[in-house]
């Protein structure tokens, strides 16, 4: 039908006036064999911008129905910074009506702000108005091309990071999907999540809001707003969890990617919130209603509180875990479901794809500076769970037992490691994954065997030998932003790259020419290896164990 109304149209213009326009060099359009969208391409006519890729200054000024977005070259893609909504501390964003660049910037190569996080150099790089959207556009589309979106949703804990955090340049991964891709900043640790007025989950609102600002916007760009896909990883692919709760949130996105989901935790429960939030409250010194007074507390007491009740956390919240306390609330009203127990799992449709790294827990452990012996080892067990029996249930396990390296020397930190990738990554997200496919949703899951050395990782040594995958090593992987890749890394790109493309595209990743991705059942997860060959090992990943005799700190603190 296209490829006629497009011979049906060269028809009609061939006839009107416009044609005759000397500009028109009909000897080039016509020595060619016949392109009607060429031809098209080549005519002064309005309709062209519907059927042709827009080029010079017009690609990089579009308009939307609330204004005109500029933007930038970037690695072969396009680039638009935009501000999608504003927010008064510790109360709800709102929507802006108004296409603008973030921060009041009039030069559209500036990067958006951070939004305020701990141990910054420059406070000027940060601010409260932060609430933005840097969007990636591929320079093949056109408005009739309804392309795909992804909306990359970043970690850190939910206290730190940014959509211009290391690796998170979209133009490759853009250019690679022919998909739009954006990446969204929201409020983090206490001005997203510990509001002294009551206000729960702002920053999970914060990405509602850019979802749905992008939905209204994204066919200015060639995108549909019907092939909305979301990615995160860490704390962001978590916030995405917390969206597959939210029945409000559900037809803002088709599908989504959940990379690296410390699933262990579970949301938190007011009452646990609560904790945290009293704890944060004691250390500023506002009264409860004197909302002047907390509107002008500076930013470091802030942060300096926040970080505060984390460390300490383990005293007087021991539910929230010592590593993400600061995280999603199941309130009732906007996140409705924990989706953790087969009991009261919902009906689900969205196909998800859900990976893992290797060594997820590398990172954590191995900062320990020091080899760990048997005592220390059994010291740091009961530390993690708490629980006599729970510990002696988790350190019996024939595979998590204390081996001996070549010279006889124990070192309890390879045993740890193993435990808590499981506990809080494979495993869990297994339990999940069983339960999602048993209420109807379709899941791929896999664990990256090759990864790319996140740059704060390089001070661990554990994480940078051959072989070993850490905590956000698969970022620069899925980005495609690896300086200098391997042989093993380019291939592992050009995979996930593949993949993506064909997950935004129908729900399946997988492509013509790469080994095939099984979905998994709700007795054989089936994690494909990427990087690698064949399905990852089960290991203590088993129905019977984890989630069942070991029992994750979700199931743990609701006994």
């Amino acid at each position: 039908m296209v490829r006629l109304s497009l011979f049906a149209l060269t028809a009609a213009v061939l006839v009107s006036p416009s044609f005759a326009s000397p500009a028109i060099n009909l000897k080039s359009i016509f020595s060619q064999p016949l392109d009607p969208k060429k031809i098209i391409c080549q005519l002064p006519l309005t309709l062209k911008q519907y059927y042709c890729p827009p080029t010079g200054v017009s690609a990089l000024n579009r308009p939307t129905q609330i204004g005109t977005a500029i933007g930038v070259n970037d690695n072969g893609a396009y680039r638009f910074s935009v501000k999608y909504a504003s927010a008064s501390r510790w109360q709800p964003s709102t929507i802006v009506s108004t296409w603008q660049l973030p921060n009041g910037f009039t030069d559209p190569s500036q990067l958006p702000l951070i939004c305020p996080q701990p141990d910054v150099d420059d406070p000027s790089t940060m601010s409260e108005d932060c609430l933005s959207i840097v969007l990636y556009v591929p320079p093949a589309l056109t408005l009739t091309s309804a392309a795909s979106t992804l909306v990359w949703i970043h970690g850190g804990s939910s206290v730190v990071g940014s959509a211009t955090a290391l690796g998170l340049d979209g133009a490759k991964l853009a250019v690679s999907t022919n998909s739009l891709v954006a990446v969204v900043q929201y409020r983090l640790g206490a001005l997203g999540f510990l509001a002294h007025n009551g206000q729960k989950n702002l920053a999970v609102k914060d990405v509602i809001n850019a979802i749905t600002f992008l939905k209204s916007h994204v066919a200015s760009f060639g995108g549909s707003s019907s092939k909305i896909t979301l990615a995160g990883q860490s704390s962001g692919a978590g916030l995405i969890r917390a969206l597959l709760a939210t029945p409000s949130a559900s037809s803002l996105f088709r599908s989504a990617i959940l990379h690296s989901d410390p699933m262990n935790y579970g949301f938190l429960d007011v009452s646990t919130h609560n904790a945290l939030l009293a704890n944060f409250l004691g250390q500023i010194a506002c009264a409860s209603n004197d909302n002047a007074c907390f509107n002008t507390v500076s930013l470091d007491t802030i942060i300096a509180a926040q970080m505060q009740t984390m460390s300490n956390v383990k005293a007087f919240a021991p539910a929230a875990g010592p590593f993400s306390p600061i995280r999603p609330v199941l309130d009732g009203s906007l996140i409705t479901n924990p989706l953790d127990s087969p009991s009261t799992f919902p009906s689900v449709t969205k196909p998800l794809m859900i990976t893992s790294v290797g060594q997820e827990a590398g990172s954590a452990i191995f900062s320990i500076p020091i080899p760990v012996d048997q005592s220390l080892f059994s010291y740091l067990c009961l530390d993690a769970f708490i629980d006599p029996v729970r510990t002696n249930i988790i350190m019996s396990n024939p595979l998590y037992a204390l081996t001996p390296g070549p010279n006889g020397e124990i070192d309890g930190r390879v045993q740890l490691q193993v435990m808590g990738t499981d506990q809080q990554f494979k495993c869990a997200s297994w339990t999940f994954t069983r339960n999602y496919v048993q209420r109807g949703g379709s899941v791929y899951v896999g664990q990256f065997v090759v990864g790319a050395t996140y740059p704060p990782n390089n001070y661990i040594s554990y994480c940078t030998q051959p072989g070993i995958v850490c905590h956000q090593d698969d970022i620069q992987i899925v980005f495609g932003t690896v300086p200098n890749p391997t042989a093993a890394q380019a291939a592992l790109i050009s995979e996930m790259q593949k993949r993506y493309k064909a997950f935004l595209t129908n729900g399946n990743p997988n492509a013509a020419g790469l080994p095939t991705w099984s979905a998994s059942t709700a007795t054989n997860v089936r994690s494909l290896l990427l990087g690698g060959t064949g399905e990852a090992p089960v290991g203590a990943c088993t129905p019977s164990f984890w989630g069942s005799a070991a029992l994750y700190d979700y199931q743990f603190f609701n006994q």
